[in-house]
């Protein structure tokens, strides 16, 4: 709808449009926020409270972690955006390895009933071992601190993407099943034409919950293995605690949650166009 105001045209859908997006979706998670921080610094009051409150945990980080993100003074002594980039660079590829295997593995189990019914039992005994108790076994296999670190988000965020999968291809409708009897489609047709657009919702879900895990998985690992990433730097400045420390794990903290969402926010909007184009 357009209103005609001598030679201008005012459009007063989008502004409407927007409107709502700021009323419904960005002023309610303002407020609460707003509402937390206000709580944090109360609780702050209390001298038994040892924790910094906002305002004092942004004043002592503020210069350098974060005016200054990408400083590099040698070896782990680095800004958190270098700490974050190589958590991510772990993440992507330990989470990379296990999209193509997991979906793989998937795709073949949920395809054989037998199969299934074999391996079933091991992967949903396997699956519950919490992360951190591979990383002992990841060292001693590898030796080395970094492959290991990738392999412990590997391990984590496989299963989920397996189980999703194998679910899809189990799920898939008999009547397209029929069809591509009667198409005769085999192979890479079959995949592509029937097995893929059936699956994909739950193939990523999979990869949803598998990507939140791998972002959990590793920064725990990083507290354990040492070197740069952001675990490493929460667990480093732990282990020198001071006033001024805490501040620093609490924006680590902040920081670490901030890229979870995203992570997150990324493969859902990857998954919305994907499914969107199956459809």
């Amino acid at each position: 709808m357009a209103v005609v105001l001598g030679n201008r045209t005012v459009r007063k859908k989008p502004q409407t449009a927007i409107n709502k997006f700021i009323v419904k979706k960005v002023i309610p998670p303002l407020v609460a926020l707003a509402i937390f921080l206000v709580i944090w610094q109360l609780f702050c009051l209390n001298p038994a409270f040892k924790l910094p409150g906002p305002i004092e945990t942004f004043t002592e980080t503020f210069d350098p972690f974060i005016i200054h993100p990408f400083f590099d003074n040698g070896e782990s002594d680095k800004g958190l955006g270098w700490q974050i980039l190589s958590s991510l660079g772990r993440v992507g590829l330990g989470f990379s390895l296990a999209t193509i295997f997991g979906i793989t593995l998937g795709i073949l189990i949920g395809a054989n009933q037998f199969v299934y019914n074999a391996v079933d039992p091991i992967f949903q005994v396997l699956r519950t071992v919490p992360p951190l108790a591979w990383l002992p076994i990841s060292l001693a296999a590898f030796q080395q601190a970094n492959p290991s670190a990738i392999f412990v988000i590997f391990i984590t965020s496989i299963w989920p993407i397996i189980i999703n999968t194998t679910v899809g291809v189990q799920q898939i409708p008999q009547d397209y099943v029929n069809v591509a009897r009667v198409l005769k489609l085999k192979g890479p047709k079959y995949f592509f034409k029937i097995v893929f657009p059936a699956t994909v919702p739950y193939i990523f879900t999979g990869l949803r919950i598998g990507i939140g895990l791998s972002w959990l998985a590793i920064v725990a690992a990083e507290m354990l293995v040492g070197g740069v990433g952001i675990g490493s730097f929460i667990w480093d400045a732990y282990n020198t605690t001071t006033e001024t420390n805490l501040s620093e794990i609490i924006l680590a903290l902040i920081y670490v949650g901030l890229v979870g969402l995203m992570l997150d926010r990324l493969v859902g909007f990857i998954a919305s166009k994907v499914v969107a184009e199956q459809k």
